[in-house]
Formats: structure tokens, sequence, C-alpha cells
């Protein structure tokens, strides 16, 4: 049977080189490598995705003593080195919340074996959490994610220790600015920052996603842009407010927002441009670009549109509609029923002769 050649895209840690010889891979780690004093070479297992390999990398970085391979350490790392190779891949932003929340988790269980989680355990550090939802909703996601993972074709665990955990309640989310505050950057906001305020408040994109939006992402008088952190692919119509907006933008290639030096934004950088613009504009106190992106959600729904419609255009899931415009749905509704109590007073009224 053909030996099957590893993936080559596996992130390796700091010091750990792949060699090929004669069609074998072989993996070694060794400190100052190509520098004037390399460190000893060091012969690892063949498989980095095995907890074996990290067990014997944490050896030759000095660690003392032997270091279990079937602790949950092991296998978030195993899981870590494995995302790669996944058939459905994680975007970075998400690769980011995981690493994060599985720190919570191996601070709490790192050196206990992973075979020994259930799903008590897991309820008490979601408890401890409680204060924080959307961390712990973070941290319940990425553990399920590893341990699904782990009780696949691999076979490192015999049940899911997250079984019957629920999620918190979401919290409120990020607000909607304010018509003040709409105003305000409507007239306050020039140049690349109003550019970006237009994009994200008329499309409902996210920060990491208009920095990447350019003359050539337009498909039949809508954008077409594959979603950085979800791959999810929305058209978002190009309304005549941003048209009439965009009409004044020169065509040239690469994103419509670009730095003095013709470079591309990062999201990092967009918002230290939107930080320095809020400090001298207090109405803007407590508005966020992701705010930006309810605004264009209600905008949506009070204009009618269903929520699978707005989930289309947004690239948002319908839950997530549902609780942007909940307020919104909610003030519509009391309104209605105000202005028909109204209607109804006016009709009952006897006007005398």
């Amino acid at each position: 049977m053909p030996r099957r050649r590893k993936d080559p895209t596996i992130a390796l840690p700091p010091g750990v080189h792949r060699v090929i010889s004669r069609a074998r891979e072989y993996f070694y780690y060794q400190p100052g490598r190509g520098s004037k004093v390399p460190g000893p070479r060091i012969r690892l297992p063949n498989d980095p995705q095995s907890p074996e390999f990290w067990n014997a990398v944490r050896q030759a970085q000095g660690l003392g003593g032997p270091v279990p391979t079937d602790t949950i350490n092991a296998l978030a790392d195993a899981y870590e080195v494995a995302w790669p190779a996944l058939p459905r891949k994680l975007s970075e932003g998400t690769q980011r919340t995981y690493r994060t929340s599985l720190a919570l988790v191996r601070k709490a269980w790192g050196d206990l074996p992973a075979s020994g989680l259930r799903p008590s355990h897991v309820q008490n550090l979601m408890d401890s959490l409680a204060e924080t939802p959307g961390k712990a909703n973070n941290t319940l996601d990425a553990l399920r994610a590893m341990c699904r993972w782990a009780m696949g074709p691999r076979e490192l665990l015999d049940r899911d220790p997250t079984l019957g955990v629920a999620h918190f309640e979401p919290g409120e989310g990020h607000k909607p600015w304010t018509p003040e505050q709409l105003k305000c950057a409507d007239e306050h906001f020039t140049g690349t920052l109003r550019r970006a305020f237009m994009l994200m408040r008329y499309t409902g994109q996210r920060i990491s996603d208009i920095v990447r939006l350019g003359w050539t992402d337009i498909d039949e008088g809508g954008f077409s842009l594959r979603q950085k952190k979800t791959g999810v692919k929305p058209w978002c119509p190009i309304f005549p407010e941003l048209e009439a907006e965009m009409a004044t933008w020169e065509r040239r290639p690469g994103p419509f927002l670009t730095q003095d030096n013709g470079r591309p934004f990062s999201t990092n950088q967009l918002w230290k441009v939107f930080d320095a613009a809020r400090k001298d504009l207090p109405i803007l106190e407590g508005a966020v670009p992701h705010g930006l992106r309810a605004v264009a959600v209600i905008r949506l729904r009070q204009a009618g549109h269903s929520i699978p419609q707005i989930s289309d255009m947004i690239g948002m899931s319908p839950p997530m509609v549902e609780r942007y415009c909940r307020h919104a749905d909610r003030k519509a509704g009391g309104q209605a029923v105000l202005l028909a109590l109204a209607e109804g007073k006016n009709k009952n009224r006897t006007v005398k002769q």
C-alpha cells in the first residue's frame, strides 16, 4: 500500500523542520538551525498531527520528565496543527478565536487526561465564565469543535464531553449608531474614513471585508465578495445613497480604501483612523464600526425586506438578523398600535354642527 504524504501546509513549531528523502518525510528539532551556532539535531516522530509528536517536541525543548500524550494540552496541540488539513477550512479569525478559547481550556485542565473530561466539568467552566457570556460561548464552541474532531477517524476520544452543555443567551450585541451619530459622521468624516463609513453603513459588511472591497468586486449592481471571517459570499445591493457617493471616487485597481502611501488598509490600521476621529467627536462615544452592520440590517428590515432576504444580502445568519432587528421590530410594532389607537379615536370623535 503506498505511503500517504503528509499535508505540506501544516504549520510546524519554531525549531522544527521537515526533510524529504527518498520520497519519505522526516521531522527534526534543531534550535538555531542556519546560524553560526546551531543546536543539536533531534529526530521527531513522523506524524506532526499526533500527540506523540508534540510530546517529543516538548522534550526536545528541554522540558524535564515524561510528558503525557493523552492530556488536554496534547489533544489541543494535535487539533491546532491539524487545522490546515481540515476538509472545512477555518478562517484566520476563527483560528485566533479558537486559540484564545482553548487557552482557557488548557488553563483549566491542561495536564489532565482528555478521556476523563465530563459534561459536568465543562458546565462548571461555563458557569465560571457566566459574567462574560460571549467568552463562555466561544470557549464552548472551540472545545466542542476540538472534541468532535478527536472523535473522528483519529479516535482520540470516545465521547463528547460537551454533550448537553448549552450556550448562554447572547447579550444585546453591538448597538446600532443613533441618528445623531450618523448625522455627525455624515458632516465630519472625510476622505478614506468617509468611504469606509459609507461602505459599512450601506453594505453591512465587517471592517475586515470592506478594506478588501474594490471596483472588481461589483457584480451586476451589487458587491460579491467572500467574507473573511465566515467564508460566506453574500450579494450586497449598491443602494442609491452609496452609488451616488461612489460616483465621486476615482476608478483604479485595488481596494477602495488606501493609505497615503497607496497601500491597502489592514483592519487594525483602519480601526486606528476611526479611533483618532472619535476622540475629536464626543457624540461618537460608544459607537463602533460593527454598529453600522446593525444599522444596515435594521434599515433593510424597516424597508420591508424579510429576514431571509436580509441574510442573503448581508451574509448574516437569520438568527443574528433577528437579534439585531428585535428592538426595531418591537418598537415599530408598538408605534403601529399607537397609530391605530389614534386613528380609532379620531373616527369616534363627535363633531358639532
